[in-house]
């Protein structure tokens, strides 16, 4: 196969691959995502007990089946792209290999094939399929807002660890080993459940002084729950809505591109070459 052919080749099984705005496109990844479905179904079954008895054989080969399937779809996208770097170590690239390798897995780690459910991380091109444009564009507004709050989110986690820290180690004088405080991080752990408004009563303040601090760290935390939210929410309000189509580029697999691009926005390479 010549220089010509075999880039006709590749743009024909990139444009199948990774495009959804042709028939065969789509009708790969229609197929793809039903495949998927039906492949965490039967690992979500072979888990059942009763089911596993009676249906064990089955399962297992068609555990191997979608397994062998993913594999070739997976060095399909591979051949398909021009830099294949860019595809592999994409978020897609990844939970793509992550859904393949715990079958392989399993032949040396029984029950590590469990962890195929990450399968289903790859429905999300669902929205591609669809041509759900305008899901994407309030994904990227979401992806914005979290970037842009990340430092102030960071505070905000920094402080809270700065709290049960400090709790903790209170709940460990006041209670001590007779009340289940045996440590500092066992007085931590209380805290952070507490604060958190979780409340699971595997350990709980005896004392009056303890019960006092109890109160008030869950007061405190009801009041604490809703800092993350309003940084999101402020964030959210500030990020502009873009157009944005479901072309995925040839060089760096990336999509989310404005819907009048003709390069891609991450490395620069034609989406129409």
């Amino acid at each position: 196969m010549d220089n010509t052919n075999e880039t006709s080749f590749r743009h024909r099984l990139h444009e199948i691959i990774f495009e959804a705005d042709t028939a065969a496109g789509k009708g790969f990844d229609v197929i793809l995502i039903v495949s998927i479905i039906a492949s965490v179904l039967v690992v979500m079954l072979d888990s059942v007990a009763s089911f596993r008895m009676a249906y064990g054989d089955w399962f297992y080969r068609i555990e191997w089946f979608f397994t062998l399937l993913f594999t070739a779809e997976y060095i399909l996208r591979i051949i398909s792209v021009k830099k294949a770097k860019g595809y592999i170590f994409s978020f897609y690239g990844m939970v793509d290999l992550l859904s393949i390798l715990p079958t392989y897995i399993s032949i040396l780690i029984p029950g590590s094939q469990y962890f195929l459910v990450i399968r289903i991380l790859r429905v999300l091109r669902v929205f591609r399929v669809l041509k759900f444009t305008q899901y994407l564009i309030e994904v990227n507004q979401l992806r914005k807002a979290l970037a842009s709050s990340r430092r102030k989110i960071t505070v905000f986690i920094f402080t809270v660890i700065t709290i049960t820290v400090l709790v903790g180690s209170l709940m460990y004088v006041i209670e001590g080993a007779e009340n289940g405080f045996t440590s500092i991080p066992k007085g931590m752990y209380w805290a952070i459940v507490t604060l958190t408004t979780v409340g699971y009563g595997d350990i709980s303040p005896q004392t009056n002084l303890g019960q006092l601090l109890s109160a008030m760290i869950m007061i405190f935390g009801y009041g604490i729950i809703a800092v993350p939210t309003g940084i999101v929410t402020v964030e959210l309000s500030r990020a502009q809505p873009e157009g944005a189509t479901t072309e995925v580029c040839r060089y760096c697999s990336k999509e989310g591109h404005d819907a009048d691009a003709d390069y891609c926005k991450y490395c620069g390479g034609k989406l129409n070459p």
